[in-house]
């Protein structure tokens, strides 16, 4: 794609507000990978030749064949070590380039996203009480005690606090299974170029904690270790997508966000979460990712809150996603939407990375597609409590989520 239409991975570059010479830097590596390719394959053959023609040289031209053949040798070894910097260059400057987006994407950044629907009405709460209020009061969430083991943006959920993440898990893992997921309790330490396979050691790189002394890395999603699943595999994706539902608890050292929702518990350095991971083909990655956002859609209808979804801009996407879409939920106490789920088209960005394969109809081997989605998460909390609350300060549990709390109401 690059070598055909170089453009528009240029505009796909400045659409993310990211530097397009960098297409012009994978180009120049990618001729230099081939020349030097090219050179060290012409070289070992003629060293080839030269090898047969030693014993069947008269004793007279066998010193000067010999001769060549070490001339040869001493070459090969130095294109194959120019071949080596050529490769390596080659795959830097290709991780450098983000993933190239899908037409229509959004330009711009944070704030430049497209609304594509609102679903529910936010409700009129008089002098609402924010989440960790309510979670205080009713013994759901202690932030002190969190903050005095762990520090800063560490909490514990206790009781019935507990139970309603644990429900709302639950109900994720159900909505997925019933949707023929595979259910997966993945490793949470994962091999450096597992993460870097998936796009997270890029401009994200911040954002992890590494685990030094054994060169792993907390993951931040159960994407990375479910994107490392088939890395270096051939899939048999004959009769559809594979479909995977990850529940893992998640690391993210919130790097930058200083002063960012500092309060509660909306940006946390620890949470669980379960998410939603496809292979499929690439024709039918952008289908599978209205099914997503569909599963998305079914979740959020069962906690009965306000939400919106909108078209994530090019320069908010993160390296690996070419489209997302998130699913901001309504936050009575902010009087803004902020967002429960995302989820990603990642295209063959991850699996051509991880080298995640799959048959074509001719039997060849072609590059797979990923992608990505959130299902529940630790996040929700805030919106299930803020939006369900009652004048009292008990609030009500959605009925999807009282068979696993154990009560209809949250009392003081």
């Amino acid at each position: 794609m690059l070598r055909d239409d170089p453009d528009a991975v240029r505009r796909s570059q400045r659409s993310r507000g990211e530097d397009p010479a960098l297409v012009d830097a994978l180009l120049s590596a990618d001729t230099a990978r081939r020349s030097a390719v090219s050179a060290a394959d012409n070289l070992r053959a003629e060293q080839k030749a030269v090898s047969k023609q030693v014993g069947a040289a008269s004793p007279e031209d066998r010193p000067a064949v010999l001769a060549r053949a070490k001339e040869l040798a001493a070459e090969v070894k130095a294109v194959e070590a120019a071949q080596a910097d050529a490769e390596q260059a080659f795959a830097a400057a290709h991780l450098a380039v983000s993933n190239v987006i899908i037409d229509g994407v959004p330009a711009g950044g944070e704030d430049d996203f497209v609304v594509l629907e609102t679903v529910g009405e936010p409700p009129s709460i008089a002098e609402p009480k924010d989440h960790l209020e309510l979670g205080e009061s009713l013994g759901l969430i202690d932030m002190e005690r969190g903050a005095k083991v762990s520090g800063s943006r560490f909490y514990f959920l206790t009781g019935r606090g507990a139970l309603l993440q644990l429900g709302l898990l639950q109900l994720a893992v159900r909505v997925a299974t019933e949707n023929g997921f595979t259910l997966m309790i993945p490793p949470v330490l994962v091999r450096p170029e597992i993460m870097g396979g998936t796009g997270f050691l890029g401009s994200h790189a911040e954002e992890v904690y590494r685990v030094e002394s054994d060169d792993l890395y907390l993951v931040g999603t159960s994407e990375v270790p479910l994107a490392g699943y088939h890395a270096d595999e051939i899939l048999d994706l004959s009769a559809g997508p594979l479909r995977y539902a990850g529940w893992s608890s998640c690391f993210r050292r919130e790097a930058g966000s200083y002063g960012k929702d500092t309060r509660g518990i909306i940006r946390v350095h620890q949470f669980d979460k379960v998410e939603a991971f496809v292979y499929c083909k690439p024709e039918d990655a952008a289908d599978e990712h209205q099914r997503l956002l569909g599963w998305q859609r079914e979740m959020l209808a069962h906690i009965d809150v306000p939400y919106r979804v909108i078209d994530v801009a090019a320069g908010d996407l993160g390296s690996s996603a070419a489209r997302k879409y998130d699913c901001e939920a309504w936050v009575p106490t902010q009087q803004a939407y902020r967002e429960l789920t995302s989820t990603s088209n990642c295209t063959t960005f991850q699996a051509r990375r991880l080298s995640t394969r799959y048959r074509d109809d001719n039997g060849k081997p072609q590059i797979a597609a990923t992608l990505n989605g959130t299902l529940a998460t630790t996040r929700w909390l805030v919106a299930i409590l803020e939006n369900h609350q009652q004048p009292d300060g008990s609030v009500r549990v959605p009925p999807a989520l009282v068979p696993y709390v154990g009560t209809e109401v949250l009392e003081p």
